[in-house]
């Protein structure tokens, strides 16, 4: 829905400050998002803007607009070019353009279709000695030539400053709101202010660079933020250059925000500012829900990885796959930022659990992109396998079928012993020894490149997991990203996340976590750690996050071994569930879709942009006083309506039954509701405000 001329603040009283006049004048408002992750996938910044795209397109209009880097092939297949619709644009556009720059303009096939800028960083290259000189003039910030990556961000920065003052000269002159994502949108928001540029501006740090880095080094991050020397590791690292541009446009920018509240605990250390708003990731439900089917795609996703599983387990088959679990951990390749360090080791321990006192296999999926040259010859063959099988049965069964039927057309009871022939069992007795394997079932299905040296690879070989039949752990390295057009496991990933049982995402860094939201959203449990921003969400809006099927491990205030122990427990305990207690907590967690809905918290995004321009045109923009409600310090308002949650809340997840299909487990929905009321809070309710920090001595003015 486009913007008209004049927005009124009455459908969000409470959520949104109230301003002094009634309406806020938007006749010549232009929002602006910059992020390198624009049509160009990267990273967990990619999901953020491209889900998020759709709430700020129907609310905003024509007068959203997204930068980015221009890549050709992404634009190829993913941009609809178009000419832009308002004439300040492209006029601003037309002036770069005449001076050498490539700018392309198009909407981004995506939803809400919002339009995209994108500026070709090749093509002004040129420039970049000069830039760099009017970078060390403006902030004493140097860039080292062999820094492709930062020496890009410039490059793309001065083309937005220069684009910003070609708008700002304009005829029409528009309130311009530009909200800048990491440390690589820097330099746009940095030479944007150090000209002067009459514009709002929100930063976002979706994790900071030092703190990623520092991490990564096994460093016991959280407990010793005040005793950093920031310069020194930065420093120590090379990457000096990059922190400078990253604190430099923290500072800049009149709102800073983060995605959640231990990442602002991290950044007030790291950057030296406080968040003035946090803004939680969230996701659009609407694409993951399925209304009340999504346990019926859960089965079907299942059935499509069992068979997988038949293929590369052909030979060591000797596991019921009724009675088989999926877990699964995705995401980038950092092994100990993810908690792959701990899951490996938990999962040694639940082996050792699971053959002492259980019959359920467990069958677990690390999908993390690694540095492979192909497939291996094993994992294709158990798939050319498993098909031959079929085939054979196939034809087995249609030429009993038809001998059946025969029979019974003339009224007899066929000779079972006879309505197969000699050359029916032959190739039945074929099939058979064609599945005998005289290896284990690979715990990879590609060549590893860098096999001996592999964190992961290295660690199964420690703790001695190889798919034996022993094992009630299997083990299965997929190092790519799922594709429904792979040969070997051809789904998305999104169908194959609703195929599993269980997502495990033990991460010791993790400003927010995608992959336990998304889990969420499509009703399938999860574990995740009291260091990610998602996991301290749940803790804080659910009473009892482990019966709605999130499991929130403490890596925080305890040992590496007691959080494996940890872990481990939380895993058992999961097995040990009956199939109808796992569709309850299904349910469950599915319910708990609404608090990670970008309908919801996207307004924390209207917050800030507010904010910013109270900040920037106080003369235009003025906000009342408002009474914060503060969550430890930081911006989760509580809703007022809805009475705490009792600390020790009756556990809502049904007691274990023996029967694997024990229908007796009582489902009432009342009784289900009044649970969901008391337990899960509302990320806010209309006459909440996320806090608006007050300014700290000696702090400057933005």
């Amino acid at each position: 829905m486009p913007l008209s001329r004049s927005l009124s603040m009455t459908s969000l009283s409470g959520v949104l400050p109230s301003w002094e006049d009634d309406e806020l004048p938007v006749e010549d408002l232009l929002l602006f998002e910059v992020a390198w992750e624009v049509t160009n996938k990267v990273g967990g910044i990619y999901t953020v803007i491209q889900t998020k795209a759709k709430i700020t397109a129907d609310e905003w209009g024509e007068n959203y607009y997204m930068i980015g880097p221009y890549f050709e092939q992404n634009f190829q297949t993913q941009v609809e070019a178009c000419e832009p619709p308002n004439p300040t644009i492209r006029k601003a556009m037309n002036t770069l353009i005449e001076n050498g720059c490539q700018v392309h303009f198009g909407h981004w096939l995506i939803e809400g279709s919002p339009y995209v800028i994108l500026f070709d960083i090749a093509s002004a290259a040129w420039n970049l000695e000069r830039w760099k000189g009017d970078l060390w003039q403006t902030c004493n910030i140097g860039l080292p030539y062999h820094d492709r990556e930062a020496n890009d961000s410039l490059i793309l920065g001065s083309l937005i400053a220069w684009f910003f003052k070609e708008v700002s000269w304009s005829v029409n002159k528009p309130n311009v709101i530009c909200h800048f994502h990491e440390w690589q949108a820097g330099p746009g928001l940095i030479l944007s202010r150090s000209r002067k540029i009459p514009m709002a501006t929100v930063f976002t740090t979706h994790a900071t660079l030092l703190g990623r880095y520092l991490c990564a080094g096994n460093t016991d991050f959280y407990n010793n933020l005040g005793r950093f020397n920031i310069d020194k590791e930065a420093g120590e690292r090379q990457i000096y250059h990059r922190y400078c541009l990253e604190r430099a446009a923290v500072h800049c920018a009149h709102v800073f925000t983060t995605v959640s509240e231990i990442t602002a605990v991290e950044a007030s250390h790291m950057l030296h500012r406080r968040p003035d708003v946090v803004t939680p990731n969230g996701l659009n439900v609407k694409k993951f829900s399925a209304m009340h089917e999504f346990q019926n795609l859960h089965s079907t996703s299942k059935a499509r990885i069992q068979e997988f599983v038949r293929g590369h387990f052909y030979g060591h088959l000797d596991f019921n796959l009724e009675k088989t679990l999926f877990f699964f951990i995705a995401g980038r390749y950092e092994f100990s930022n993810k908690g792959a360090d701990i899951f490996l080791e938990s999962l040694s321990r639940l082996n050792y659990m699971l053959r002492v006192r259980n019959d359920v296999t467990v069958v677990v999926f690390f999908i993390m992109p690694a540095e492979t040259n192909n497939f291996n010859v094993e994992s294709l063959k158990g798939q050319a396998v498993r098909k031959q099988l079929w085939d054979t049965a196939h034809t087995v069964k249609e030429k009993f079928g038809k001998k059946l039927y025969d029979a019974l057309l003339k009224g007899t009871i066929p000779d079972m012993n006879s309505i197969l022939d000699r050359d029916d069992f032959t190739i039945m007795k074929r099939a058979i020894y064609a599945t005998q394997r005289h290896s284990l079932p690979p715990v990879t299905t590609h060549n590893m490149l860098k096999d001996s040296t592999d964190p992961i690879l290295s660690n199964i070989r420690r703790i001695g997991l190889f798919n034996a039949r022993s094992d009630r752990v299997k083990i299965i390295f997929h190092p790519e990203f799922l594709s429904s057009t792979s040969p070997l496991l051809p789904m998305d990933y999104e169908d194959f996340v609703r195929g599993c049982h269980l997502g495990v995402f033990p991460s010791y860094y993790e400003p927010w976590g995608y992959t336990p939201g998304e889990c969420t959203v499509m009703g399938i449990p999860s574990v995740t750690t009291n260091l990610s921003g998602f996991g301290c969400f749940m803790e804080e809006h659910v009473s009892d996050p482990a019966a709605y099927g999130i499991y929130v491990m403490d890596r925080r205030f305890r040992s590496a071994d007691d959080s494996c122990n940890q872990l481990t427990q939380f895993m058992f305990s999961f097995c040990q569930q009956s199939r109808r207690q796992r569709i309850i907590q299904r349910n469950r967690t599915e319910r708990l879709s609404d608090l990670l809905d970008w309908r919801y918290l996207g307004r924390f995004y209207i917050h800030a942009r507010h904010l910013a321009l109270s900040r920037a045109f106080p003369e235009k923009f003025k906000m009342d006083p408002i009474a914060p409600l503060k969550v430890k310090g930081f911006c989760y308002p509580r809703p007022y309506s809805v009475p705490p949650s009792p600390s020790a809340s009756v556990h809502s997840t049904p007691h274990h039954s023996d029967a694997e299909d024990d229908d007796d487990e009582s489902y009432d929905e009342d009784e289900e509701a009044e649970k969901d009321r008391l337990n899960i809070k509302s990320p806010f309710m209309l006459g909440a405000m996320p806090e608006v920090k007050k300014k700290q001595p000696g702090e400057s003015g933005n």
